[in-house]
């Protein structure tokens, strides 16, 4: 599931493929571009920013994608077997004499003026990976609604850029605290803990091949509850519990140890 590590990972991956290079192949498979030819034009940089890429294009364009759910940024070496799904779902391709890019699935693709990129990511609170980060701030904008559950005001990249459902679910396991804990009932050493600690777990998987929040090498153990119910947690033994947060199609799939966590549940 991409968050703000895969994002950063895919950004990195399409920075060193096509930054610097002329684009001599250019195809992006929505209504809205499908006139667009961006070829003859170099790519400048790829930047990530919590959940969103900007490609930046000569001509102060910047290509911007999103990857929400499922949606994914491959690269390949020409004549090199495309694997990322079924042509269908292919939304744009990039590509130059030594790579192609090719994304799939994207929900978010929109070519915008450099200067306007504001106002596809200036909402964004502080990115956890990015220069912008600031542990104050992004405390500040929790807080700032303080009878929110935990779990929904993590997941509003407007408090801080970045986590996802994996990681909301794992940062409430370390602290201790269910996700639907009400912001303003933390206590003052857990929330001055809380955004130091989301930065260090995404801050140690940003180049790891594969997310891992507790150091375990096993597979069924990379993570201490998310996706583990009804296995035993990995600390005290108790079936993990799972219940849906949030209404409607911002509802996601949410995991806790009732006895590691303390907190309101379902």
């Amino acid at each position: 599931m991409p968050e703000g590590d895969t994002v950063h990972q895919a950004a990195k991956r399409l920075h060193a493929a096509l930054a610097g290079r002329g684009i001599t192949r250019s195809d992006l498979r929505v209504p809205k571009l499908a006139t667009v030819d961006l070829t003859g034009r170099a790519v400048l940089d790829v930047t990530p920013r919590g959940k969103h890429l900007l490609t930046r294009i000569e001509g102060g364009l910047t290509l911007h994608s999103h990857l929400r759910m499922d949606g994914s940024w491959r690269v390949y070496a020409p004549g090199e077997r495309w694997r990322g799904g079924p042509g269908h779902q292919i939304r744009a391709i990039i590509g130059n004499p030594e790579h192609i890019a090719v994304g799939y699935r994207l929900p978010v693709l929109e070519l915008l003026r450099t200067a306007d990129e504001h106002k596809a990511v200036g909402h964004l609170g502080p990115d956890l990976l990015g220069p912008d980060w600031n542990p104050d701030r992004a405390l500040a904008n929790l807080l700032a609604t303080p009878d929110r559950p935990l779990g929904e005001a993590l997941l509003d990249q407007r408090n801080l850029a970045g986590i996802g459902n994996i990681y909301k679910s794992e940062l409430c396991f370390v602290l201790g605290v269910t996700p639907w804990l009400p912001v303003g009932e933390l206590s003052e050493d857990t929330a001055a803990r809380l955004p130091v600690l989301a930065q260090k777990l995404l801050e140690a998987n940003r180049d790891r091949p594969s997310r891992t929040t507790t150091g375990r090498p096993r597979p069924d153990q990379r993570l201490y509850v998310y996706g583990r119910a009804p296995r035993p947690c990995l600390r005290c033994g108790t079936s993990v519990r799972t219940a849906e947060q949030g209404d409607g199609s911002r509802s996601r799939p949410t995991y806790w140890c009732p006895t590691c966590q303390q907190g309101p549940t379902p």
